[in-house]
């Protein structure tokens, strides 16, 4: 296992190089930030001296390598529009992202399992297809006009909900989250819901193909032929088998939540991850860009990681040492 990890944290590390040269290339490409910070009627030489003060009179290479010299500390650079350190701002903005995407994958999987597994045990009843017509519809419709659906509905026209902010937060550990207090769930649930339905069309799918496939193998007829309960043979047996591909889908769902966030927090005016690096991808403010992008790779990584393990603990014939 040890091996397993040293090697999957080397092929992280260069992932992480890739990726910061990219975005950073990328970035160097779209324009000047320097044409948005200053002032319209700023003359050349002010320009040049805020180009000089940021950093951005280097060629891009150079500008390159200083950044890398820094991210080796942990310092990737200054926020050109807060002035502060990027990664300061990104961890300001993370806790709302995380206990959004939580949510939504809570909201997921406590719906989508459940009704994935009656799906693929009735077949042919009238709820069954009740539910994957519901969940082709899930499929299909975009993030951002669901949203606005949401918010008409529940905010607009019956008051329910409010459509957009974040609620008042309580301090968990340190960390300022929203869900723990009715007040701020009831901001949380709108945007939540968004997120969380094309994922929970995803699992409900993949439940009942699971359950149907399972259902038909050796094991639950000779579990189902020795007179258990059905309760027994789905709760023990068919559950634990169907939770293996389950749990790599729903690790690697929970890093697309945070990477996909941004659609939902720009619609609901959530202040987290998202909605920071869209107003910094519209400001150039390329620290906080490729910061941002950096840590949710990091995640995404660590993420996957743990759902390689926990796939080896609930698949003993998966040996770490034989995966990638």
């Amino acid at each position: 296992m040890t091996a397993f990890i040293l090697r999957r944290l080397a092929q992280s590390l260069l992932v992480l190089f890739i990726t910061s040269m990219l975005v950073f290339g990328g970035l160097y490409l779209v324009g000047d930030p320097v044409e948005i910070l200053v002032h319209p009627e700023a003359d050349q030489i002010e320009k040049e001296r805020a180009r000089v003060a940021l950093g951005l009179d280097k060629p891009v290479v150079e500008q390159y390598f200083i950044f890398l010299k820094g991210a080796l500390t942990g310092n990737l650079g200054n926020s050109f529009v807060y002035a502060r350190p990027a990664l300061e701002i990104i961890f300001e903005r993370m806790p709302a992202t995380m206990e959004l995407a939580v949510l939504a994958m809570l909201i997921s999987v406590l719906l989508g399992i459940p009704l994935g597994l009656y799906a693929g045990l009735r077949p042919n009843s009238p709820f069954s297809r009740l539910i994957m017509t519901s969940s082709i519809v899930g499929f299909s419709l975009p993030t951002f006009w669901v949203g606005l659906l949401l918010i008409l509905c529940f905010a607009v026209t019956l008051g329910w909900l409010p459509s957009t902010g974040r609620g008042p937060t309580t301090d968990v550990f340190g960390l300022q989250l929203s869900i723990f207090s009715w007040e701020g769930l009831k901001y949380a649930l709108l945007p939540a819901l968004n997120l969380a339905l094309l994922k929970l069309a995803l699992i409900i799918r993949l439940t009942r193909a699971q359950t149907r496939e399972q259902s038909l193998l050796d094991y639950i007829k000779f579990a189902r032929a020795k007179g258990l309960k059905s309760s027994r043979v789905v709760g023990v047996h068919l559950l634990k088998n169907i939770l293996i591909p389950l749990v790599t889908v729903i690790g690697l769902e929970l890093g697309s939540v945070i990477a996909y966030a941004i659609v939902t927090e720009t619609i609901f005016a959530w202040p987290g991850m998202g909605k920071l690096v869209i107003d910094s991808i519209f400001q150039l403010d390329r620290p906080v860009v490729v910061a941002y992008l950096l840590v949710v790779v990091a995640m995404y990584i660590i993420i996957n990681l743990v759902v390689d393990i926990l796939y080896s603990l609930l698949d003993p014939r998966v040996r770490i040492s034989e995966q990638h």
